[in-house]
């Protein structure tokens, strides 16, 4: 077989076993797991961290506020500096709306070795544990950008009360709206459901571990146990690692898509939804440049050959590239066509996907060459440099 053949026939390879040997990632059926109301609600505080969050805050905040939740609960919103009247258009919207009381704190300016979210969260947290009823027993971490169903906390509870859980998180099913956003957002999900299929977070003794930073259910005492977020306070994608500290001190985690829980933040733009990516995609390969070569190689091999050795075997008369070039690209359109459905978007998006990939590889590149310039993870104003190495390797969702 020629070189142009034995390319193809490596890929095909590869979407075989992504097919059947990736814990069927492409699928999008992994939603809550079956709960049950318990005997007892027990208490929850949602700690919502915000810095310069006024434009989606009147959206997001009522759908908190309002919960339809039978036990007792709160809001804990930190204003993380924000220069935009966060923290009093929080106040007036709890003053508008009513539900659920409301406490607005700042934690001032994140110490060396933390990073901002993560600062916010730690105060949020000490804010609900000195609560008038003591340290409440679950936590609701959601990120201000996240809207939830009125039922949104009863069914979390529910579930993690259900299958005794200490960590539930939703996957916050992403804006779609400009054709940018319909092309690169549901890629987003499936290249993070690829790398941690919900299947094997769920499943116990698994060595999978990750989470969705938007909404995050924990239990306050795995939290204890896991030490965080001290534990995971230089982490820039803080997801996976607190869903990592959590495994490793015991924890019973899972993951999956949501179903009426929405991020309403918008990216209309390319550059919006590049900068979304690339300011922390070098970070989740631990600033290594081998898993960067290997990423890039991958890549390459896996998304964007089999349309490339397609054409190429057609042009030049190679059949049994050809037929390996195409069988790839099928597969590999036919494994992104749920997450599609998924995000109610046109099938004929899904051929698309090897130059949504090829943007992927851009982004990623970018994201190194922004953190050899000294620029790093940047988020509204503030940029962190590489963590030490004793801290847990971020990866996931963007902290901020």
């Amino acid at each position: 077989m020629s070189a142009l053949a034995w390319t193809a026939v490596v890929s095909l390879a590869a979407w075989l076993w992504l097919l059947l040997g990736q814990g069927f990632f492409w699928r999008t059926d992994v939603r809550l797991p079956p709960r049950r109301d318990p005997a007892d609600w027990p208490s929850v505080c949602v700690v919502v961290p915000a810095r310069d969050e006024a434009a989606v805050l009147p959206e997001s905040l009522p759908s908190l506020l309002t919960q339809d939740y039978p036990g007792r609960a709160e809001v804990v919103l930190v204003d993380d500096g924000s220069s935009d009247g966060t923290g009093q258009l929080a106040r007036s919207l709890a003053d508008a709306y009513g539900g659920l009381p409301l406490t607005v704190t700042s934690p001032g300016e994140p110490p060396a070795g933390w990073t901002g979210k993560l600062w916010a969260v730690r105060h949020g947290i000490a804010r609900a544990r000195e609560g008038r009823s003591g340290a409440p027993e679950y936590l609701l971490l959601t990120d201000a950008d996240i809207a939830h169903a009125s039922s949104s906390l009863r069914s979390l509870v529910a579930a993690a009360r259900t299958g005794d859980f200490d960590l539930v998180s939703q996957m916050a099913r992403l804006r779609v709206a400009s054709r940018w956003e319909r092309l690169v957002v549901p890629a987003f999900v499936y290249f993070f459901a690829q790398l941690y299929p919900f299947r094997w977070v769920g499943r116990a003794g698994s060595r999978t571990a990750a989470a969705a930073g938007g909404c995050v259910l924990l239990r306050t005492e795995a939290a204890e146990r896991a030490g965080v977020p001290e534990s995971i306070r230089q982490s820039v994608i803080d997801d996976v690692a607190l869903a990592r500290a959590v495994r490793r001190a015991g924890g019973r985690i899972w993951l999956g898509l949501a179903d009426r829980v929405d991020s309403i933040r918008p990216y209309p733009r390319l550059g919006d939804l590049w900068r979304m990516v690339s300011r922390s995609a070098y970070a989740q390969l631990r600033h290594s440049p081998p898993l960067l070569l290997g990423t890039v190689v991958g890549l390459a091999v896996v998304y964007l050959a089999p349309p490339v050795v397609l054409v190429a075997g057609l042009l030049g008369g190679d059949g049994a590239a050809a037929a390996a070039g195409g069988a790839a690209w099928l597969l590999m359109t036919a494994t992104y066509l749920p997450m599609l459905r998924y995000y109610r978007q046109p099938p004929w998006l899904a051929p698309l996907l090897p130059a949504t990939a090829f943007l992927y590889l851009l982004m990623t590149v970018d994201s190194a060459v922004q953190h050899y310039r000294g620029r790093g993870a940047a988020w509204k104003g503030r940029t962190y440099a590489r963590p030490e190495r004793t801290a847990p390797g971020p990866q996931g969702r963007p902290g901020r």
